[in-house]
C-alpha cells in the first residue's frame, strides 16, 4: 500500500512538472529612475500651492480625498483632510508620501511590481499604493505628496497632477 501510495505520488509530480516548467516568467519590470535629493527641502509656500493643486484635482473629479506633503525626510510639511475624506486615509496618504521620498520613486513603480509578481506586497517601511508621486526642483527631490481616498488610480491622478505644478 505504502509503495502505491509513493508511485502515485511520484505520478502525480511528474505530470505537473512539464506545466510548470511551460509557466512564463513575470514581464520585467522598466528601471526606476532614481533621483538625487536635494540640499534643500519643500518650503511651506510650496506645499501649499501643491495641495492647492491636488485638491483643485480632487474637487474638479467630485472626490474627497487627504493630501499629505513632506519633507524628503519624510517629516510631514502639510497634511489637509477634504471634507467627507474618510479617516483611514490619513495614515494611508502619509505612507504613500513617506514611501515616495525613502525610496525616491512613486509608490505606482511598487504596485506595478506586486501586479507583476516580483515583489511581495507587503515589505518593510513601503505603502505598495499608486497615490505617492516625488517633489521635485531642478531635478533634485525636495520632498513627496501622498493622496488617498479615492481608489489607486484616482489618488494617482491627483498625486501627479499636483506634483508636475512644483516648479
Amino acid at each position: 500500500m505504502k509503495k502505491a501510495l509513493a508511485l502515485i505520488v511520484v505520478g502525480l509530480s511528474l505530470v505537473g512538472a512539464p506545466a510548470m516548467a511551460q509557466t512564463a516568467a513575470p514581464p520585467a519590470l522598466a528601471p526606476a529612475v532614481h533621483p538625487a535629493y536635494s540640499a534643500r527641502v519643500i518650503t511651506l509656500a510650496e506645499a501649499k500651492s501643491v495641495v492647492a493643486a491636488a485638491e483643485a484635482e480632487a474637487r474638479k473629479n467630485g472626490w474627497s480625498m487627504v493630501i499629505t506633503v513632506v519633507e524628503s525626510n519624510g517629516a510631514v510639511v502639510l497634511s489637509e483632510k477634504m471634507d467627507g475624506a474618510q479617516y483611514g486615509s490619513l495614515e494611508v496618504a502619509l505612507k504613500k508620501a513617506q514611501t515616495a521620498t525613502n525610496f525616491r520613486r512613486p509608490t505606482s513603480y511598487f504596485q506595478d511590481a506586486v501586479k507583476a509578481g516580483t515583489l511581495n506586497a507587503i515589505f518593510t517601511g513601503a505603502t505598495a499604493l499608486d497615490g505617492g508621486e516625488l517633489l521635485l526642483a531642478d531635478g533634485k527631490i525636495v520632498g513627496a505628496i501622498g493622496v488617498s481616498g479615492g481608489s489607486t488610480p484616482q489618488d494617482g491622478a491627483v498625486a501627479r497632477a499636483a506634483a508636475a505644478t512644483l516648479k
